[in-house]
């Protein structure tokens, strides 16, 4: 397998031969310690293209642990992490790039103030001449943002404007686009609905599924379960650092994922305290029986 080093000249990573039929990314029993704190144990994970994978949970579940071992920011400490079939250790997150893998944190690694092309092609500057006088190939970057961008469906006016003005979704669907452009072949985004509205969220899950059909491997970290159900096509519920539930969409409704998810006997527990409060309709909740799920590996379960 080769790949392009993407340098000064921001060249497209292009020539990574996709996965024959197994998954593109996999975890197997893979965990992270930091000193004596297990934040991650045992967790098995398939990313396949032209799949949504989504990992849901509460605070402190493990999300971010596991998106950090894949997208190579820390090594795991136990387990594998496999792409391609071939089991490897990423040093550096430029290391997992190399291979194919972006991650699109909650956070957005954009300059407000920079317009929506110098965004996209931030520490990848395309740039023409010869050396020592060459300069940023303008022309060059804004066709290409324009042309990456309606390739997702995404319609600016003024590519110009700071990137800063643009509503969350579509700063998230610029920096989904980008990862398309650079060669991504597993595209991880890290809860990227958290902070937006009902219409906002739309838009970046159709951009989630838009990157889907182009064949991208995808994984959806959200703790939004009917975010995750009208796009995924595996869900894994992570509590507590550990897999908790792993199954396909067709074995799961998005009432049993919430229910997962929250934990039953914990909202029965809520229920009974809440029925003591006046004023409190508790009807929704679960009865008080416990419908956590089974382990992962069983066959109720496993995906």
């Amino acid at each position: 397998m080769t790949t392009n080093q993407t340098g000064t000249t921001g060249t497209a990573r292009r020539d990574i031969a996709p996965a024959a039929d197994g998954p593109i990314v996999e975890l197997r029993g893979a965990g992270k310690s930091y000193g004596t704190v297990r934040a991650l144990h045992g967790v098995d994970l398939r990313v396949h293209a032209g799949r949504v994978t989504c990992v849901l949970g509460d605070n402190g579940a493990g999300k971010s642990t596991l998106i950090k071992i894949v997208s190579g920011l820390h090594r795991h400490t136990e387990g594998e992490l496999l792409v391609d079939g071939r089991p490897v250790r990423f040093g550096t997150p430029r290391e997992a790039l190399g291979r194919g893998i972006a991650a699109v944190y909650q956070d957005l690694a954009t300059v407000p103030l920079m317009p929506v092309w110098r965004n996209f092609f931030l520490g990848s500057e395309l740039t023409k001449g010869p050396w020592p006088v060459r300069r940023l190939d303008i022309a060059r970057m804004k066709a290409t943002c324009d042309r990456e961008l309606r390739d997702m469906g995404i319609v600016l006016d003024d590519l110009e404007q700071p990137v800063g003005t643009l509503s969350g979704g579509q700063r998230q669907c610029v920096a989904i686009a980008r990862a398309v452009h650079f060669g991504a072949r597993v595209l991880i985004l890290d809860e990227p609905t958290a902070a937006l509205g009902v219409r906002q969220s739309g838009v970046v899950l159709k951009y989630i599924a838009a990157a889907r059909d182009r064949g991208l491997g995808v994984i959806f970290i959200t703790h939004n379960p009917h975010h995750a159900y009208m796009v995924g096509d595996h869900f894994s519920v992570l509590r507590l650092g550990t897999l908790e539930l792993s199954a396909a969409r067709a074995e799961i409704t998005v009432e049993e994922l919430t229910d997962h998810m929250a934990g039953g006997a914990e909202l029965a527990v809520l229920k009974h305290e809440l029925a003591q409060v006046r004023g409190v309709d508790v009807d929704g909740l679960p009865e008080a029986e416990d419908r956590t799920a089974p382990p992962a590996g069983s066959a109720e379960t496993d995906g």
